[in-house]
């Protein structure tokens, strides 16, 4: 069988060090990158078989990497390697397309058995929230409850804005202009009911956008 190509994504340079080691003697590790976006153009450009991804990462997070990856390129599957146990967030993970969710807790010996079911088609989920992943995805959604769905160009400013960067900022990594980046911005405030950039931080921080 091919090795299979995998494209590592995580912020933290000995994490992707530590795991394209691990990986070595199994896959052929294409790359390795540190935000959403750095992912999206080295998947372009290094078309790897997965992409193994955390949700925390600056510029573009690993949710809102793996809808964009899976509307330009469907075929690449992704496993979510991270260190939230909550059920919510891996429930999204597998809305968003993955193939696989485990923590950064699990046995080493995990990551390779969820890249071996991935390549021969199938799904990985950790035991260690099978269960409760279980019962959040049976689980009807409140739609009284429900914030209203932003589009994805809010989403990226919304992430951009609750990291720290400038509106002139935020336009040069999205290539618009700051005028725009307000619109959305205030867009998101009124739409949201939220009247502070303190309260937007806290609402992107509550839809997994960003993290603390």
């Amino acid at each position: 069988m091919r090795r299979p190509r995998v494209l590592l994504a995580d912020d933290h340079r000995l994490v992707r060090e530590a795991f394209a080691q691990l990986l070595e003697a199994d896959c052929d590790v294409v790359g390795a990158v540190a935000d959403g976006r750095a992912l999206l153009e080295a998947a372009r450009a290094l078309y790897p078989d997965i992409v193994v991804l955390d949700i925390a990462m600056p510029l573009l997070n690993g949710l809102d990497a793996a809808r964009r990856l899976r509307q330009i390129m469907p075929e690449v599957k992704t496993i979510f390697l991270t260190v939230s146990e909550d059920p919510e967030l891996a429930a999204a993970a597998l809305r968003a397309g993955a193939a696989g969710f485990l923590l950064k807790s699990s046995a080493a010996s995990e990551l390779l058995q969820a890249i071996r079911d991935v390549t021969e088609g199938r799904s990985y989920i950790t035991p260690l929230v099978g269960r409760d992943l279980i019962d959040s995805l049976l689980r009807p959604l409140d739609a009284t409850k429900a914030p209203r769905e932003l589009s994805a160009r809010q989403r990226e400013v919304l992430q951009l804005l609750a990291e720290g960067h400038t509106m002139k900022e935020i336009a040069h990594v999205l290539k618009i202009t700051p005028r725009t980046v307000a619109f959305h911005k205030y867009t998101m405030m009124k739409a949201l009911g939220i009247t502070s950039s303190a309260a937007l931080v806290q609402f992107a921080v509550k839809e997994h956008i960003v993290s603390l």
